[in-house]
């Protein structure tokens, strides 16, 4: 199975790719760069302890948003972390995980040691898409249903491919740093839990980890015979039922993974957005007072009740996970953005009062349309008695309801002001994206 993954994997050149997809790479691109930069001042002052402790050898990467640079898998591991703290990075819904994240960290990391050419670097983050989500679709539901966090599992693999597809490996080569993936893929779901900040960690971790994977693979160590299919390879311990169509059969027809991700409006957990929108869109159309508000009920699919129920929040990635905070604090202050979650509101007596009056409740029907859609209903009663109701099916930045061009673009500028770029160094980072062919050591320079 290893073998036929690869070898289908292969089939997709730098030829074959459709211009399009590698316009989608660059908006993907835009997109980390804006939730990493804006990342970096959330654990800027842990991130440099961690630097100054650990770093070590060549300074030959950049760490994104704190002007400085360290080793490969150090500047990896802290820009894999910074990209996903706000909980704003892109992501598959099928797969149940965040992509972009682990990807772009990775080849960022390598990119100035290698000199990248641009092509080679976004031909690098498609394969890296199209592995971490083929992957996850094979293993999920069951890979989250096990505890394991598949940006962290599927993440390390995928990313590892994205290297050696930029790298231009040997197929033998890519055999063995898949293996040496596979045996380093990890991260468990339970570093969500009580304001804890090592989910990030497992973005992180699965960025530094295919870094070595892949200058393990390109030295050419040799790899066991089947590390996704063998009897205790990959498949076997990540999932009760893998579906392995997903690694095993390759149609040129169907859409590249990379064109089908989503990108993130709200600044918390996916499984709450569709919610957070059916509250935004009640509270623009009604004239809503929370203290109106009797009662609120959630009927969600089964994999956004468990662990995104809780209304005790402890702190900012606490709110982040809960879908009653979430919701109230749309209702409140009628905004689910990076700046909403914060401090005040944390501690806000009227959120707080308002998210203790949420229920949520799973409702099967949606739970078996998972993973086509993950749509909730929103119900509000209000203290006159008056119900209001709003599904939503497809929250915005889904690829069936994705984020314009302009979005993508305001997101950044958005984001990265708050960080003390200037709008003029926001519009020039994007600019030389854009450009057909760009230099990685100019972007990377604009981005310290």
């Amino acid at each position: 199975m290893t073998d036929r993954f690869i070898q289908d994997i292969r089939l997709i050149t730098k030829e074959s790719i459709l211009s399009e997809v590698y316009l989608q790479a660059r908006k993907c691109l835009i997109d980390y760069l804006a939730v990493t930069i804006s990342g970096a001042c959330s654990f800027s002052g842990k991130a440099l302890d961690y630097i100054q402790t650990m770093g070590h050898g060549n300074e030959n990467a950049t760490v994104i948003g704190l002007n400085c640079k360290t080793d490969m898998q150090t500047a990896s591991l802290i820009n894999g972390m910074n990209a996903h703290v706000l909980e704003l990075d892109d992501g598959h819904r099928q797969g149940a995980l965040h992509v972009g994240s682990t990807i772009f960290s990775a080849l960022l990391a390598i990119a100035e040691k290698e000199n990248l050419s641009s092509e080679d670097f976004l031909y690098g983050a498609i394969i890296g898409y199209e592995v971490t989500v083929r992957l996850a679709c094979a293993i999920q539901p069951g890979n989250k249903l096990r505890g394991y966090h598949a940006t962290g599992t599927c993440g390390t693999v995928g990313a590892t491919m994205g290297i050696a597809a930029a790298l231009g490996f040997d197929e033998e080569q890519m055999k063995s740093a898949l293996s040496a993936a596979v045996t380093c893929a990890a991260g468990v779901l339970e570093m969500q839990e009580d304001n804890a900040d090592y989910k990030p960690l497992n973005v992180g971790r699965a960025a530094m980890d295919a870094v070595a994977a892949a200058y393990l693979g390109k030295a050419r160590f040799a790899p066991p015979f089947d590390a996704i299919g063998g009897k205790r390879g990959f498949l076997k311990v990540m999932t009760d039922e893998p579906k392995t169509e997903y690694l095993t059969y390759f149609d040129s027809t169907s859409p590249l993974a990379i064109t089908q991700i989503y990108m993130k409006t709200y600044a918390a957990c996916r499984h709450t957005h569709p919610t957070i929108e059916a509250a935004l869109t009640l509270r623009e159309k009604y004239d809503i007072y929370p203290s109106d508000i009797t009662s609120i009920e959630v009927e969600a699919y089964k994999l956004a009740v468990a662990g995104h129920d809780h209304t005790d929040i402890l702190g900012i990635s606490s709110a982040k996970m809960s879908l009653p905070f979430s919701v109230a604090l749309a209702l409140c202050t009628g905004s689910a953005g990076m700046e909403a979650y914060n401090g005040t509101n944390m501690t806000d007596k009227t959120i707080l009062s308002l998210a203790k009056r949420v229920t949520v409740t799973e409702n099967e029907e949606l739970s078996s349309l998972v993973p086509r859609k993950r749509a909730s209903i929103l119900h509000l009663t209000m203290g006159d008695g008056t119900k209001l109701t709003c599904r939503v099916d497809y929250p915005k930045g889904e690829p069936e309801n994705p984020l314009t061009d302009e979005e993508i673009e305001e997101k950044f500028v958005s984001l990265v002001t708050a960080s003390g770029f200037t709008k003029e160094r926001c519009k020039d980072i994007i600019h030389t994206i854009q450009q057909p062919s760009f230099e990685l050591p100019t972007l990377l320079d604009k981005l310290k």
